[in-house]
């Protein structure tokens, strides 16, 4: 991914919300704990992500951390649990690409993705591959994709994890550059759509490394393409989309911290330090490292300006797709 220059200790598991609490004896800076909410659904990329390194952040803030999930309307739900929620230090959130999505999909959103959130930090940037059910998809890389998607116009279906979301997006691009079409079928996040992916009711998608990868070694999925500029570490031998013909051809994830909007100066550094430090230990480390992410770190303000930029760069994705707002 351009946009970056990359500089476990303990996986959660679980449906709904789960709690990290400080070791025996620890010191809490409050007894209240901090919720960090997730507007994506167990086992997506995210969540992955930021339950590797939940222990580490309350070591770090010296609170108990509580992850929410609340998934759902492409991560509108969760967003607008984050915007509502009081600018009191005790609730963060941690959005992804759709979070600058949203204006340019829907004719309406609840909130204003820049004016209603405070930046903390963009932790982090995450590969995505196409992959397909290789019982209802023949093609073993993206050319003979290409091909029979050509041959059979809308016979074939792209599952996403819902509407507007980048994983709609980032297919989107691609059958639009490849001069193909498909069907799309959004789902309420990312969990409902891998079951229907690798049931076979659905063709092919984009996904994220972290929510995939097992489901690309044990043969369960066919990975055809990595989706960023350059080939993923942990896969070398998988070739880029845009090598295999679709030469304008990148996306890529990224996860970042939030607040509410008017959240202090003071909470703002405070967690932004505490992420930094968090995903500075070297377990979560390791465990970034094997899921085949990158760590960033950026700073409060230059987030701010990151989500202005890519605010507008996928208002011209979806200008150049002809996808209409919904």
């Amino acid at each position: 991914m351009n946009n970056f220059s990359p500089t476990r200790r303990h996986v959660l598991a679980g449906l709904g919300a789960a709690a990290v609490a400080l070791p025996f004896g620890g010191r809490a800076q409050s007894d209240r704990p901090v919720t960090l909410i997730l507007p994506v659904s167990v086992g997506s990329g995210v969540d992955t992500i930021t339950r590797s390194a939940s222990e580490a952040l309350a070591h770090a803030l010296g609170q108990t951390v509580v992850v929410d999930n609340r998934p759902g309307a492409g991560g509108i739900i969760g967003t607008s649990a984050i915007v509502k929620a009081e600018p009191n230090g005790f609730t963060i959130g941690m959005v992804s690409n759709n979070h600058v999505v949203y204006p340019s999909v829907y004719k309406s959103v609840p909130f204003d993705p820049i004016a209603d959130i405070t930046p903390i930090s963009v932790v982090g940037s995450t590969p995505f591959m196409l992959v397909v059910n290789p019982n209802t998809i023949k093609a073993r890389n993206i050319q003979e994709l290409v091909s029979e998607l050509k041959a059979s116009p809308d016979k074939y279906t792209y599952a996403s994890s819902g509407n507007g979301t980048i994983l709609h997006l980032a297919v989107e691009m691609f059958v639009h550059q490849a001069g193909a079409s498909a069907r799309h079928i959004p789902y309420r996040g990312v969990a409902p759509m891998m079951t229907d992916l690798i049931g076979g009711q659905v063709d092919f998608g984009v996904l994220s490394l972290p929510s995939v990868k097992k489901q690309v070694e044990s043969g369960a999925l066919r990975a055809l393409g990595a989706c960023g500029a350059k080939r993923m570490e942990s896969m070398p031998d998988l070739p880029t989309i845009a090598e295999q013909g679709v030469t304008e051809y990148e996306c890529d994830g990224w996860f970042a911290a939030v607040g509410p909007a008017g959240l202090p100066d003071k909470d703002v550094q405070r967690f932004h330090q505490a992420l930094k430090t968090a995903f500075n230990d070297p377990a979560v480390q390791v465990s970034m490292k094997a899921q085949g992410n990158n760590i960033v770190n950026m700073a409060p303000k230059e987030t701010a300006a990151f989500f202005r930029s890519e605010m507008a760069k996928y208002a011209a994705v979806v200008k150049a797709s002809g996808l209409q707002p919904v």
